[in-house]
Order: structure tokens, then sequence, then C-alpha cells
């Protein structure tokens, strides 16, 4: 390391701040602009330390017979916390990895840099106009992880959006996103019927209390045009630290209600997060 630890620099959209877990040998933190982005341990990228990673990443152990590769496409980079995970996990598996912000990219290659191997593709790009020009049919999963700071960019929440989506994953294939609301969960509700317009099968992940409104939270999305393992989810996520519901089904179209697919018109972004929800100090 030539420079001060922990290593704060700018970046296109903000300030990036990579500190180190003292717990941990050589486990970073990466937050932009205060907001946490990623948490990778280069010894053990199969460590999964924020909540809702881990529950993503029980969805990529059930979507395919363990250690069988796949092919990703990952919307949102940081610092590449889920493509090591997959990569360690399902070796020879193929993926690429679209950031927007070059400079992000470039601080987590110098410090954070991938093994080699990996068989990790970065872009630097924006998320919806490479999923367009993306080949029809060319990924196993689509993993959407993308926030404008806090935020979920409105372009990636229409019913445009999620069709796209659904012409690049395989017949197969799985869509997954990470999502954050409290109620009323107007945004969380509109999520659910844009992608329920699109894949027949929708599964959200969310603990007890964010779907009970009692505080803002992530929520995980899943989609697929075939059945999800709902039973080994609920096993996988009942036993983390913070324990999840899994629900799908009528309990899920239920929670839906009436809301409406979103039009590229009348997108808007995800809420903002209340002070303090996911900063750090």
């Amino acid at each position: 390391m030539n420079e001060p630890i922990p290593v704060l620099r700018p970046v296109d959209h903000g300030t990036a701040k990579l500190m180190p877990d003292i717990d941990r040998g050589r486990a970073w933190l990466l937050t932009v602009d205060g907001s946490p982005q990623s948490y990778v341990d280069l010894d053990d990228p199969t460590h999964l330390e924020f909540e809702y990673t881990r529950r993503l990443g029980h969805v990529l152990d059930t979507v395919a017979e363990p250690g069988r590769p796949l092919d990703v496409t990952h919307l949102g980079g940081g610092a590449l916390t889920l493509p090591r995970y997959v990569a360690a996990t399902r070796p020879g598996s193929r993926q690429d990895v679209v950031e927007a912000d070059r400079a992000l990219l470039e601080l987590v290659a110098e410090y954070l840099p991938l093994p080699d191997g990996a068989g990790i593709t970065p872009h630097a790009a924006d998320a919806r106009a490479w999923l367009e020009t993306a080949p029809t049919g060319s990924a196993d999963v689509l993993v959407a992880d993308v926030f404008g700071g806090a935020r979920v960019p409105a372009h990636l929440t229409t019913l445009t959006y999620a069709r796209e989506a659904g012409r690049v994953l395989r017949d197969d294939g799985v869509y997954l996103a990470n999502l954050a609301d409290t109620a009323p969960f107007t945004f969380l509700r509109s999520q659910l019927a844009t992608f329920a317009a699109v894949f027949a099968e929708v599964v959200l992940i969310a603990e007890p209390g964010v779907l009970r409104g009692r505080r803002f939270g992530n929520a995980v999305l899943a989609a697929a045009r075939r059945p999800l393992d709902t039973h080994a989810l609920a096993r996988l996520t009942a036993a983390d630290a913070f324990p999840a519901r899994v629900e799908h089904g009528a309990a899920l179209r239920q929670f839906t209600g009436g809301a409406r697919p979103v039009r590229d018109e009348d997108a808007v972004p995800s809420p903002e997060p209340p002070g303090g929800a996911f900063g750090i100090g």
C-alpha cells in the first residue's frame, strides 16, 4: 500500500472510501459518500458480510446444482463482492460486471485486484444501455444491485427494462435485484407488479421487521419463468444471523395488491433512506 489507510479517493459519482476490517486480515469495506457499497474479504470471497448479499448468495446457490458454472451478468459492480463469490463457488463461470463509475472500477482494480483466471470482465457503462445491447439468451443469471447514492435509479425500475432483462436471460434464467423501501411499500409493490408482468415466478426475501413496515431496509426480488426452490431458500435464510422470510405465490400477490407495472414515463427512483439508515459514521 502506497497510500494511507483507509484509502479516500474521489470517483465519478462521489467520494469512495476503502476501510480495512481489523478483525479479518485482508477484508475491506467500500463506501461511497458514506453509504456502504461492498464488503470484500480477499482471503475468503465466500464470506458475505451484508445481510442482503447473503440472501442474493442463497439464491445463486440454489439456481443450479452446486458447483455448476454459470453465465452471470451483474448490473452494478461496487467492489465485485458477488462476482468473486460466484467465481469461488462455481469455478469456470463467465461473468460480466457493468458499473457506471469508471473511476470506482479503477480504484477496486488497484486495491482489491481479482485473482488470475477469475472469469470476471468489468465494463464501465450505464446498466440499462449495456443491457439493451447484450445478446438475447446470453445469461443464466442477471443480478441488479445498482444504486445512485442510496437510491435505485428510475430507468432500472420499468416494464421496458424488465422485458430487456427477460430477453437477455435464457429460458431457465433467474433475475435478482437488491431493492430498498418501507411502508407503505409503494416502490416495492410497483417492482413486484412490474416483474410479475414478465416472469411467471416472483419471490421476495426480506426481514420480517422490514415486511411489517417497522423500518426501512433491503429486500431481494427474484424472478424467473420457472419455479424457484423456495423451500431451500426458506431454510437458508432462516439460518442467517438476521433471519428473513421468503414470500411467494398467493401471499406475495396479496402483498402486491393493486400495484401496476411501471411505465418509463412514470418511473421514479426508489425512496430516499431516512437519515442514518445505511450510513457509516
